[in-house]
This record gives C-alpha cells, structure tokens and sequence, in this order.
C-alpha cells in the first residue's frame, strides 16, 4: 500500500480490507453516487449472501446507491432483420417464428413436432446461473413431451452430463458445448421457452433478448431478472420462482409449458406483448442522463 499506491495511514484504510487491496471498497466511499446494472441488485448487495463481504461498506453508503437496468441493442436483436434466422417475423406477423422452430429443430436433429415445447438455455454452465438445479430434475423433464435446447460452456461436468443426457434422448436434448454467436441467434428464436434460473444476476440480457425474439422467459426472482420479468400470474411477462430450489423451478417452467399446450390464443397475445417491450438502451441511458445530472 504504501510502495506501489503511495497511500498512508486514513488513506489507506479507504482500500484495506480483510488484509488486501479493495478498489471496490475505495471506490464505493469516495463515489458521489454508486449505480448498479438493476435496482434490485442494488438493495440485494447490502446483504452478505451478494455483497461478498462488502455488505458493511454498502450498507453505509445506501444513500448514494441506486440501480438502473441496462439495455439491449434492440438493432443486433431484431427478429425482423437478422439475417442468421430462417425467416424474419414481427409482433404483427408472427407466421416465422414457427419456421425458425422448424429449421433449428432439423438442424439439431429434435424431432419435427411444432406443437411440442422447445425449452433454450444459452449461458456460461456454472451453478451460478442454476445448472446444479437443471442437472436435479432435467431427467424428470424429460418424462413430459419437451424438447430442450442448450448452448454453451463452463465447467466439465455440466458439459458432459448435458452431452451424456443428448445421447439418451436423442431427438429431445440438444447440447451444444459452444459459443456461437449465429447460433444463439437461431435458438433465441426458433424456442418457445427460455430457461434462466440464476442463483443471483445482476442484471441479466439473455432474457431481454429472448422477449425481443418472442420467446417467454421462465427466470429466478433476483436482481436484474426480478426487475426486467414480471409473473404472468400478475400479468407480467414470463413466469418465475423465488427460492433456489429445482422443483420450485421446475414448477415454474411447467406453468408456462401448461399455457402453452392449454392456451395457444393467451399464448401468441404473450408473445406479442413480450416482443414490444422496451429494453432498448436509450431507456437506460435517460435514467443516467437523469442521475448524473442531479450531481452536485
């Protein structure tokens, strides 16, 4: 502290913790304001199951703390004019959103069935993003009539085990062990659902993108995703579950796969709503405009 940042006796108590370093903590107290990716996150990171031994720190500084949600490119991220899918589609005209489900399930080799579910992961395959919960009961899953989609890397007994569960249902899981981008495209809009069930996210775009392509999110009420997701139950936008736990996830991801097989009407109006949310990032960008300009 003293040899490399020059920083003696108060000073650098505004950095030291736990015996080390932290610019998070220097940053945090010498701030004028402290912003984070989703107003949830914000309140959730006084807590020590967030904060990572920060919580004292935050919870000292909450009247300069506030979240603001981040935002999507809504031009990379528009089914009407991308080019890696097979068909363009809009809220209004939906006919090609059931052709990108046709032709991603010839390409992964699912069975042709329109009418049956396609559930799609796309995410780092680390428990920190819920995979020790899909691994609990995707088994069990796969005793319904649903398809399961997932892309992406992580660690090496996730990506075996999905690659392992593919070859013992061959036609109802696709694991794709990959970061494609042209590929993510192509599930985002050929599946009818779109899994995230995050022990905690900040913020969270996976399921922004998969609204803009009209894929209804089942996610984990935290940070970003509580704020970005609403129940459909309270007429929200997707479907969630708050404890971390596999059937409470699994209970929410059959609900939505309940409308979808009960109610297709209910269910293409969802799509449509969905699709027109605004998750652009000049909303976001007003709401900084708006913070910093409060700065005194």
């Amino acid at each position: 502290m003293d040899d490399v940042l020059d920083l003696h006796g108060w000073e650098g108590g505004l950095v030291e913790y736990d015996r080390c370093v932290n610019f998070a903590k220097g940053g945090i107290i010498c701030s004028d304001r402290v912003t984070t990716v989703s107003p949830t996150y914000a309140h959730e990171i006084a807590y020590d199951y967030f904060a990572h031994g920060l919580a004292p720190v935050i919870q000292s500084n909450a009247h300069k703390t506030s979240g603001i949600l981040n935002g999507i490119n809504t031009r990379s991220y528009d089914p009407a004019s991308d080019a890696a899918l097979a068909a363009p589609y809009s809220p209004c005209e939906l006919s090609g959103k059931a052709e990108n489900k046709n032709a991603l399930q010839d390409m992964l080799g699912l069975h042709h069935d329109p009418d049956t579910p396609l559930v799609a992961m796309i995410s780092r395959l680390v428990p920190h993003k819920g995979f020790d919960l899909v691994t609990y009961v995707l088994e069990e899953l796969m005793q319904d009539d649903v398809q399961v989609v997932i892309l992406g890397k992580g660690e090496r007994r996730f990506e075996e085990y999905f690659q392992f569960l593919s070859a013992q249902y061959p036609g109802k899981i696709a694991a794709l062990i990959t970061y494609n981008s042209d590929l993510a495209h192509k599930i985002y809009a050929g599946a009818d659902i779109f899994l995230m069930p995050s022990r905690s996210e900040p913020c969270g775009l996976a399921q922004m993108i998969a609204c803009r392509y009209g894929t209804v999110p089942v996610v984990r009420n935290t940070g970003g995703l509580a704020d970005s997701i609403h129940d459909y139950g309270d007429g929200g936008e997707g479907f969630l579950f708050d404890s971390y736990n596999a059937h409470d996830m699994l209970g929410a991801l059959r609900r939505a796969i309940g409308l979808y097989r009960r109610e297709p009407v209910m269910w293409h109006d969802l799509i449509q709503r969905i699709m027109g949310l605004d998750f652009s990032w000049a909303r976001s960008a007003g709401e900084y405009f708006e913070l910093y300009k409060h700065i005194q």
